[in-house]
């Protein structure tokens, strides 16, 4: 099945507001939609463009996107939003103000009452809280894949305008990454050691992790953590872990002709895939080679 060909069930979920909910529901989704967009942006660019303006009506005033329509709260997904503005090289003013909400932004171990509290009295779970990410949601502790897709955002905001801030903040956000890999590489969704035991790696933290260390320094643990990936990934059974090991093996320049063609039977012609964000990351992954890559950074 093609990706073009599997746009058909995509397109026919768009909401009447423009953007794409989950599973059906009315209730449009900042993460469906950014995702939809992506992959519609050469198949459909009148429905990526109702996408896109969904999104601008949804961006809060301080630069933020909440998860949902309705919700009041600043959340993870002001990083992929930013992360498909990105591609398209418009939308200026929406794109500077995420930028700036996300390098202000910080899990709440960052507060020095919380650091002091992590490493004096909480030592159930084993790292550094001097390295600090991004939380799912405002005022949480900093997660891998809201980290990774942060660190992803900025890098490719500021590929031709670095600042200190900037720098700074992707720093402490790589650092978070690779403090918190686990024991023998790969990522799960936060920890790597809870109450002495190491905590086994997951295939799609592992995956979007890798894409946020993309252009940085070839260390041992994301040698170990590329291996991994690359050995888990062709039997994975998940279509999103799947298509998220494509998109990030394909930029460490991994071979992944049987894997797409695997995830092409397995997805077949899109209708059984009801989350559209699942769908439409799969069509991304498809893609891989003939569209510029939007998680890519070139710095």
């Amino acid at each position: 099945m093609q990706p073009n060909s599997l746009a058909g069930p995509l397109l026919t979920r768009q909401l009447r507001s423009g953007g794409w909910s989950y599973f059906g529901s009315q209730q449009s989704s900042v993460e469906a939609t950014s995702l939809a967009v992506m992959a519609l942006s050469t198949e459909s660019p009148n429905a990526a463009r109702s996408g896109f303006d969904q999104m601008l009506d949804l961006q809060r005033r301080d630069g933020a996107w909440p998860a949902f329509v309705g919700d009041s709260e600043a959340s993870w997904t002001t990083a992929l939003a930013l992360c498909a503005l990105n591609g398209t090289g418009e939308f200026t003013s929406a794109r500077e103000k995420a930028f700036h909400w996300l390098v202000e932004e910080r899990g709440r171990e960052a507060h020095w009452l919380w650091r002091w509290k992590f490493k004096t009295t909480d030592r159930n779970v084993r790292f550094n809280p001097d390295k600090y990410g991004w939380p799912w949601i405002s005022g949480s502790a900093s997660w891998v894949i809201p980290t990774a897709f942060s660190v992803i955002a900025i890098k490719q905001f500021t590929v031709c305008n670095r600042s200190d801030a900037s720098e700074e903040r992707i720093r402490l956000g790589v650092e978070m990454l690779l403090d918190r890999a686990c024991v023998d590489g790969g990522w799960n969704s936060g920890n790597s050691v809870v109450y002495g035991v190491p905590l086994r790696p997951h295939v799609e933290a592992t995956a979007v992790a890798l894409l946020a260390l993309q252009d940085e320094q070839r260390t041992e643990m994301i040698q170990k953590s590329l291996s991994w990936l690359r050995q888990n990934a062709a039997s994975v059974d998940s279509v999103s872990s799947l298509a998220w090991s494509i998109l990030s093996l394909f930029v460490y320049q991994e071979p992944i002709g049987g894997l797409k063609n695997r995830l092409a039977t397995v997805i077949g012609d899109g209708r059984n895939i009801r989350n559209n964000a699942t769908l439409a990351t799969a069509i991304l992954a498809l893609k891989c080679g003939e569209m510029i890559h939007p998680f890519e950074v070139l710095r």
